[in-house]
């Protein structure tokens, strides 16, 4: 493979592999996993800190919002190249351009179908018709940037003739990037390595493009299907934290970089990620989209490092390597901390978040979260790393929310109904109700509804704890849906109730978010 002038990347090394997020844009497709723009904006922070060469932000002709999110963050954050979404059609690819325009680098993405079966029933367009749109679309988004990436979805399920014909095509209306993807998951490892050894051997003028793999996982082979297109000549990895994205979700971008981290020998590749903050990264995710990850998920799980297993113990306690592949430290895990408690003051919290991965959160946030330490310091013997974090997230989530938490008073027992009494601030003015339920929750929940009327229904609430022990801080998830939307909000708090209505709130603040969002008309690659 020789060295590839890119316009935004200038002349890359043959090992170089480009790192393509796209947490914001396929992740974010996933049911109950939208955000808000204060959201992503963080998000996108972080996610350049971690080191992502290309950040794909939304898909602007999505929604108002979509297109303001891209916007918002084609003008702050710095480092990547900010990339929006598009079809084939010019509108779409005209709302790119003016998403991305404010960038210090900028990407436009456009797709179309390709495979018989998505264009006989979902296009209900003829080969040809989707030849012309392929050379179409680069064009028009070659007016607007120099960098355009072409994507075959449903590439692997494409005639190979066709496919390379496509390919040709989007590479001579000036493509710099032709991406492959397994949108259905369908492939297996030696799928990819053929189809992209074809591409290198078959299409002129592919030895001068980046080529890039787009990988779900509905077979559990995102990671496996991607290394092995690397191995056959692609260059851009698409994927996301914690594997999120539609269906079983991409692949993730901690699997697959700490992978080509730790078998250089299988993959001799370099890439530009901060391991150290993959941690970080995943847990602030998992806090704005609800979802927390599996205790066995790999790298990021709270079991990825545990060893219970007496025979692995006495391993670990001889040399770690006996069962380690990877040091904690490499990702971002940290060995506990017990020195935070109520005697600490503002620097030692200021210094603790630093070393957490929290950049300046103004002084402000770091007032109200200061606060939130001390109150948990008061009730807790010991504050823990991983509390500090649910408690600072469970914050600064809500900077900008309509819905606030203020007070919370529960009155429970087997001898009487359970009564919540509740004030909140909506709108910044402070309301209150007095509430029954079947139970403590149910009385919380209750009063929220009067405080606020809606007509979401819950279909989620689950419990976890954040750390161990009877003082541990709980963490809430709640799911809501409205008329066919999902949202996730989560709460924490030592107290389980309190961090059930914080969860609650949070919901209710991303569905008022999201009722004026509109689908796309189509999937994406």
């Amino acid at each position: 493979m020789t060295t590839i002038n890119h316009p935004n990347f200038g002349a890359i090394d043959e090992q170089r592999v480009i790192i393509f997020d796209t947490t914001l844009r396929d992740g974010e497709q996933s049911p109950g996993f939208s955000m808000n723009i204060d959201e992503k904006l963080r998000m996108a922070e972080t996610l350049a800190e971690l080191g992502v060469d290309v950040m794909e932000a939304g898909f602007p002709v999505a929604s108002a919002g979509d297109f303001e999110s891209v916007r918002r963050i084609a003008e702050t954050v710095k480092g990547p190249v900010i990339t929006g979404l598009a079809r084939s059609a010019p509108a779409d690819i005209v709302r790119a351009a003016e998403a991305v325009k404010a960038a210090e680098r900028r990407r436009i993405h456009t797709f179309i179908s390709t495979s018989p079966l998505h264009m006989k029933y979902k296009l209900r367009m003829e080969p040809e018709a989707v030849l012309a749109a392929v050379t179409a679309s680069v064009t028009l988004a070659r007016q607007y940037t120099d960098d355009v990436e072409w994507s075959a979805e449903d590439g692997t399920r494409t005639e190979a003739d066709f496919l390379c014909r496509c390919v040709e095509a989007a590479i001579k209306a000036g493509a710099t990037t032709i991406n492959i993807p397994d949108t259905v998951g369908y492939a297996v490892p030696e799928d990819m390595a053929r189809i992209f050894a074809m591409v290198r051997t078959r299409v002129p003028g592919a030895d001068k493009i980046i080529l890039s793999t787009h990988c779900h996982n509905d077979l559990g082979l995102a990671v496996a299907n991607t290394l092995a297109a690397v191995s056959a000549g692609a260059r851009q990895i698409e994927c996301t934290i914690n594997g999120i994205g539609e269906r079983a979700g991409n692949t993730a971008l901690e699997e697959v970089v700490m992978a080509i981290r730790t078998r250089p020998d299988a993959a001799p590749y370099t890439h530009n990620i901060e391991t150290t903050r993959i941690l970080r990264t995943s847990k602030l995710l998992a806090t704005v989209t609800g979802f927390d990850v599996q205790p066995n998920k790999a790298i990021v799980g709270r079991n990825a490092f545990a060893h219970e297993s007496g025979i692995h113990q006495d391993g670990m306690l001889k040399n770690a390597a006996t069962y380690e592949i990877m040091t904690p430290e490499s990702v971002g895990w940290q060995k506990t901390s017990l020195v935070m408690g109520k005697h600490s003051g503002r620097a030692a919290f200021r210094d603790k978040l630093k070393t957490l991965g929290y950049g300046d959160l103004g002084d402000n946030a770091l007032q109200v979260a200061f606060q939130r330490f001390k109150d948990l310091a008061d009730r807790k013997k010991v504050v823990y790393d991983d509390d500090i974090v649910a408690l600072v997230d469970d914050e600064v989530m809500r900077d900008h929310q309509r819905i606030k938490f203020v007070d919370l008073e529960v009155w429970a027992g087997s001898k009487s109904k359970p009564r919540a009494l509740l004030e909140l601030e909506v709108d910044g003015v402070r309301q209150s109700a007095d509430a029954l339920g079947d139970g403590p929750v149910d009385a919380v929940f209750t009063a929220v509804h009067m405080i606020f009327p809606h007509e979401a229904a819950l279909r989620l609430f689950s419990i976890g704890a954040v750390t161990e022990g009877t003082d541990a801080q709980a963490r809430c998830t709640v799911r809501l849906e409205e008329e066919g939307k999902l949202v996730d909000g989560q709460g924490a708090d030592t107290d389980t109730i309190v961090a059930a209505v914080r969860a609650y709130i949070h919901a209710l603040n991303k569905l008022i978010t999201k009722r004026a969002r509109t689908e796309p008309a189509a999937l994406s690659a």
